[in-house]
């Protein structure tokens, strides 16, 4: 598995929902999903692309089991946290039904984070 490749890609992928949803905000006047827009573009597109780039220009961080854990971690929370926001400003779900599964996800995006910390700190030489 190739990290670097695959958090550039998933970048990609957002990037493009990001821009399309931006759009459609646009053209129909209806800002309601801005802070959805916003999550796509910084979890999505923002995050992702950053760690791509620096997995691959530090190659060493990127070999690692922690790396892939990084990966799946911040893929898996950032989807599920998503969805939910998706559900919330659509007016599909209540706040308070968003528990547990929204912050389990958000639980994940950190520790993604906290382990891609702990890998650039301990093997970025």
């Amino acid at each position: 598995m190739n990290v670097s490749r695959n958090f550039i890609l998933a970048g990609a992928v957002y990037l493009v929902i990001g821009v399309c949803f931006g759009i459609y905000m646009g053209a129909s006047q209806d800002h309601t999903f801005a802070p959805l827009h916003a999550h796509i573009n910084l979890l999505g597109f923002t995050l992702m692309t950053v760690f791509g780039v620096l997995y691959r220009v530090f190659p060493e961080t990127g070999h690692s089991g922690l790396a892939r854990l990084h990966f799946w971690l911040h893929l898996g929370g950032t989807v599920i946290l998503l969805i939910m926001l998706y559900l919330l400003f659509a007016g599909r779900i209540e706040e308070a039904s968003m528990a547990p599964l929204a912050p389990i996800a958000e639980i994940a995006v950190l520790l993604g984070i906290l382990i891609y910390a702990y890998n650039v700190l301990t093997n970025l030489k």
